[in-house]
């Protein structure tokens, strides 16, 4: 088993609404591609320390979890993935980050 944890950053904060209908939009995305047997994804809990990042401050943590690494690899071509990112960069640029890493616990 594999996971794909990727930290989003969005460039400037955006409304709590909005950062919901984002995490939903891909939740509804990943659920229904075969490869991913599951999806989570959660807003950053802010606290006082992040003023001090380093280097950047995540908006929302995001989870993907697959069985093997072609399953991995067929999530970096899943249908509408593309158009997600796409719309939402236009609205709200952001950078992401990611690891793949066998489950922590």
């Amino acid at each position: 088993m594999i996971h794909h944890t990727m930290i989003v950053a969005f460039d400037h904060p955006i409304p709590a609404s909005e950062l919901d209908q984002y995490l939903k939009e891909f939740e509804e995305l990943a659920q229904g591609f075969d490869p991913v047997e599951s999806v989570t994804t959660r807003p950053h809990i802010r606290v006082p320390g992040d003023d001090h990042a380093p280097v950047a401050v995540a908006s929302a943590v995001l989870q993907l979890r697959v069985r093997d690494l072609d399953a991995l690899n067929a999530t970096f071509t899943m249908p509408g993935a593309a158009d997600l990112i796409r719309r939402w960069q236009s609205r709200h640029p952001y950078k992401a980050v990611w690891v793949n890493h066998e489950p922590l616990e």
